[in-house]
This record gives structure tokens, sequence and C-alpha cells, in this order.
């Protein structure tokens, strides 16, 4: 059983400056929840009840954010604005928290290294935050649990991009297993290709669930693309194994690292809320 998720929150969010240069990125809000609570509310959703967080100097708020705040309850206690704490209440009792600093930002792949304190010798979950996800049956993680209770290895998740856009993440090869249309057994994986370079248009998002041998690969693996340490690269060794599965997920995805996809996410949800 999968019950760990770990959460990078450490990035400095420079797309969003200059509302990131106090604000961690992962606390932005779509419409009145904050980013990060949408990838915990996903991971409780699939049964995770453990939430490791990453973080940096500057991002207090996140760690306050699911602690409680006893002015604020007092304040409100009675009013007709005490329910609108219910959700974040709800997260606080039902899961907990942990965090560690990383200390330099040296790549997705560093900061998941830097967890392994907060993980452990078991398979976890990672969220991205700023990738945020939603679907009208199983969140993408649950989805993703069911995939790898089936393979018993790592699991990415990926979506069909636009070719022109491969340089922005990292993109899959692989062959379809069990007469799945959406179950691929992963036979190459590479950084941001230039899309003349790219093996497919299936592109990774922010969402895996991970093995703990990870962590021993992350060790030995050398800064690749922009001098950071890529967990695309030690994702790869674990390919050359057979062992990564990549699952296209069913749902809607809005990259809200990004102004445009922040904006689509807000009008998206937004909508949802008049409908």
């Amino acid at each position: 059983m999968i019950k760990k998720c770990l959460f990078p929150a450490a990035g400095y969010g420079t797309r969003f400056l200059p509302a990131t240069k106090a604000t961690p990125k992962e606390m932005l809000p779509v419409l009145t929840k904050p980013l990060i609570q949408y990838g915990v509310e996903e991971a409780v959703e699939a049964g995770l009840n453990t939430m490791a967080i990453i973080t940096g100097r500057g991002k207090r708020a996140i760690e306050d954010h699911f602690d409680i705040s006893y002015e604020l309850e007092h304040q409100i206690k009675g009013t007709s604005k005490e329910p609108l704490l219910n959700e974040i209440r709800s997260l606080i009792s039902q899961c907990t928290f942990s965090y560690t600093r990383q200390v330099e930002m040296k790549g997705l792949g560093h900061a998941i290294l830097t967890g392994e304190t907060l993980i452990g010798n078991e398979p976890f979950a990672v969220i991205l935050a700023d990738d945020l996800c939603t679907s009208t049956e199983d969140s993408v993680l649950k989805q993703m649990i069911k995939v790898y209770e089936k393979y018993q290895c790592s699991i990415v998740a990926i979506e069909e991009i636009p070719m022109e856009d491969t340089s922005k993440y990292g993109v899959i090869a692989g062959n379809l297993v069990d007469g799945t249309d959406d179950t691929y057994r992963v036979t190459d994986m590479v950084e941001k290709p230039d899309p003349k370079d790219a093996p497919t248009n299936m592109a990774i998002i922010g969402r895996y669930i991970l093995t703990p041998d990870i962590f021993d690969i992350l060790r030995t693996t050398k800064p690749g693309k922009g001098g950071e340490i890529q967990i695309t690269d030690a994702l790869l060794e674990q390919a050359k194994q057979g062992k990564v599965i990549a699952y296209r997920f069913k749902g809607k995805r809005f990259d809200c690292g990004s102004v445009d996809g922040f904006v689509e996410a807000t009008n998206y949800f937004y909508n949802k809320t008049k409908g």
C-alpha cells in the first residue's frame, strides 16, 4: 500500500513574479483554494495520508496553511464564515505533514532525493502542485495507484501534447502493454527534447509513483539538461530494466506554472461552481 505523497515545493516560481516574490507559487489560489491544497486533496482521495513537502526559503506559508490558526478560528467561530475552513480542517485531521528543505535548487531529481528522509524505503507518490488535475471519475493519482498495483513498478502520468511543445517536458517512447490503449512500458525517456529529436509527443506531467530504488539511482545521476539532476534521467535507468510504466490518464490537466494555464484553470473551476 502506498501511503506517502511527496510534494516538491521549493522552486522560485519566477514565471509569476512579482506575485511570487514573497508568496510561494504553490500557495497561489485557484478561486479560494491554493494549488497545493488541490494536490493534497487528490492524494487523500487516492488513499494517501502522509504528506512529505520539500520546501525552501520563503515557504513558511505552506506550513502555516496546513496548521490550525487559533486566532482566525476564534475570530470567525459561530459566524457564517466558519464553514469556509471545513475542507482544510478535514485535511489537517486526516493527514500527517512533514517538511524538509531543499537548500539548493538543483532540479526535480534533487528535490525528490532530498525527500528520502521523509519517505524511507517504500514506494511513494509525487505530485507537482502546479500541475492541477481534475477528473469526473477517479482522481489521476487514484488511477495511477491502480496501475501500480498491477505492475508493481514506477508509474508516470502522460498526455499527448503538440509536437512543438516537447522542449518543455520529459517525453517518453514505449510499447502498449496487455492490449490497452493507455498503458505503455517505457523504452526511452528524453528531457525537454527539441521537436525534431523527440521520440513521440507523449509528455510526462507532474504525477509519479516511484519505487524506493529511485533514491540510489538519483544519488549517482549526473546533472543533465540545464545542469540539474533530472528525474527523467533516473527513470530512464529503471526503464532500461523494463520497470517504468507510462499511463495516459483520464481527466484534464492545467499547467498552473504558466499564466495562461493558471487563468484557464481559474475559469474552468469558476464555471464549474456556477454550473
